[in-house]
């Protein structure tokens, strides 16, 4: 059974704290709660065990207690909502009877490790609350098929100002935000360095002293990476946790499927 959650109080917190998508769910409802359309929450249920389901524009995130087997209810859900994006309990993702429309591709997490290496005065040169149009201006030469501005800043600005998310900027030429922090957990996203600076390891540097930042605060990082990026996260160091599945649409324009990817993989 899938019953559209309509309260926070709904949710299991407990079983959601157990993973990153998990407690993606629960910055999202701490966010906007269950009262918009493009922000919309599920109970699922059946003989085995139980889950959410967590749909947010064009992305679907399961998430279940281990017991909860795919059924035809939730082939169903995915036939009729197709989203872009599918992720989330594994078990549960390699048991859908998806359509010939989607992909599967591999994802790595990573733990953000410090090492001590980051070069020295760095917080000189990072900004800890950036004007978001110049993040959003990197974010442009990074990801020119982000969503336009008017979108992509409200959405930020609301998850900023409900302390879900932050955003950060090194030397007004990369960025990074945390798409999320919930019970010292964070996740690293939207990494982006402009065309101009490209080349002078800003990246690298700027996720080595996040790593720092974040540790000193007592919190653990973690981002996630599509095959594309494994190797380069592997050379600064940071440890692979994980390894998973999402599910992608194919049948949609190139334009639509990097607005898809720009969240959190790099």
């Amino acid at each position: 059974m899938i019953k559209l959650i309509e309260r926070e109080h709904e949710l299991d917190r407990e079983l959601l704290l157990k993973t990153l998508s998990g407690r993606k769910m629960l910055a999202y409802i701490r966010a906007y709660g269950t009262g918009y359309d493009f922000c919309r929450f599920y109970k699922i249920e059946d003989e085995n065990g139980k889950g959410f389901m967590f749909i947010i524009n064009s992305t679907l995130i399961i998430c279940g207690d281990g017991y909860l087997e795919a059924s035809e209810e939730i082939d169903l859900f995915v036939s009729m909502n197709l989203p872009f994006r599918i992720e989330g309990d594994q078990k549960i993702l390699k048991g859908i009877k998806i359509p010939d429309r989607y992909q599967q591709l591999n994802r790595t997490v990573f733990e953000l490790i410090p090492d001590g290496s980051s070069p020295e005065n760095m917080e000189e040169c990072v900004d800890l609350d950036p004007r978001l149009p110049d993040v959003y201006r990197i974010l442009s030469e990074g990801f020119p098929n982000i969503a336009d501005f008017s979108l992509w800043y409200t959405d930020t600005s609301h998850r900023c100002r409900h302390g879900i998310s932050r955003v950060f900027t090194y030397k007004n030429s990369t960025t990074a935000s945390a798409v999320f922090d919930i019970d010292n957990v964070v996740l690293i996203g939207q990494v982006a360095t402009t065309a101009a600076a490209r080349g002078r390891g800003y990246a690298r540097e700027f996720l080595k002293w996040l790593a720092k930042f974040f540790n000193g605060l007592g919190k653990r990082a973690y981002l996630l990476a599509l095959d594309v990026r494994v190797s380069f996260y592997r050379e600064i160091g940071f440890r692979e946790t994980e390894h998973e599945i999402v599910l992608e649409r194919i049948d949609v324009e190139k334009e639509s499927a990097l607005k898809g990817k720009l969240e959190d993989e790099q």
